[in-house]
């Protein structure tokens, strides 16, 4: 299993698409020139265009067996694009399922707070010059936690149909470098599409006056994209680690302050940890 790091902003997402740059397609590229034949890869999430990661996992199969897990790492590092980079290699299972086995997904979402932008960050930023109540933001942030129809913060893709119910472990909100960064830490089971965006532009809207923290739980309920129509730019978001260690999920949504319980049946993933 490789953990990878990349920058999303010249990449039309994590999945392969026909003459489209993408960090599967390109490590694919890459692995081909190394194995001398074409290799499937298997991501543990599917980051959208401009999405960045520092601690992706992707697994495929090793053609050579005399090349140890430090070989892979360095031969990957030697083909890979400049705005990609290795950090980890373990050899896992052959048929060890980074999507299937994963416990944990910790996003980061980083909002750049400061009076002028800094073009230099601009890819890497949400650059947000405005006056946020954080406060209130971290008060919103507890109603997202527990088990839901997440149906309010699900991008629709027509012809694919997904289970919107999802568990989101915790929400955190930080300021950083004395406010000029805030840092918003999405830790859950697994994600819808544009998920954590739209959670996000939910949180800014609390924080800009615009809802009431309490009205994050009505939003959740209407299962309505209408209800919550802010999504944050693609640009401040990192998929920063994916675990595959136990769990207490079980824990995780009695501790929420709500949790529409009657979907724990239904979650696989639920244990006691």
């Amino acid at each position: 299993m490789v953990r990878l790091a990349y920058d999303g902003s010249g990449y039309k997402g994590f999945q392969r698409q026909r003459d489209q740059r993408t960090v599967q397609g390109e490590v694919e590229k890459a692995l081909e020139r190394i194995f001398k034949q074409p290799t499937v890869t298997y991501g543990a999430g599917r980051t959208d265009t401009g999405v960045h990661a520092i601690g992706q996992a992707i697994v495929f199969d090793v053609r050579f067996e005399t090349m140890s897990d430090y070989d892979v790492q360095n031969a990957l590092n030697a083909h890979l694009p400049n705005d990609m980079y290795v950090v980890g290699v373990q050899t896992v299972d052959s048929n060890f399922d980074p999507r299937q086995k994963a416990t944990r997904r910790i996003y980061h979402y980083f909002l750049l707070h400061t009076a002028r932008p800094d073009i230099f960050l601009r890819q890497k930023f949400w650059w947000f010059p405005y006056d946020l109540d954080l406060p209130a933001m971290r008060q919103a942030a507890r109603w997202m936690e527990g088990i839901h129809d997440f149906s309010t913060y699900m991008k629709k893709t027509p012809g694919e149909e997904k289970n919107p119910v999802r568990q989101i472990y915790r929400v955190r909100i930080f300021s950083l470098m004395r406010r000029k960064v805030i840092l918003i830490r999405v830790e859950g089971h697994s994600f819808l599409r544009q998920m954590v965006r739209n959670m996000v532009g939910a949180l800014v809207r609390v924080g800009t006056g615009q809802m009431e923290p309490d009205s994050i739980r009505a939003s959740i309920l209407q299962r309505q994209r209408a209800a919550s129509p802010v999504t944050a730019p693609p640009d401040g978001l990192y998929l920063y680690q994916v675990e595959f260690q136990s769990v207490p999920a079980r824990r995780y949504a009695e501790m929420a302050i709500w949790s529409e319980n009657e979907y724990m049946e239904g979650c696989a993933w639920i244990s006691d940890g």
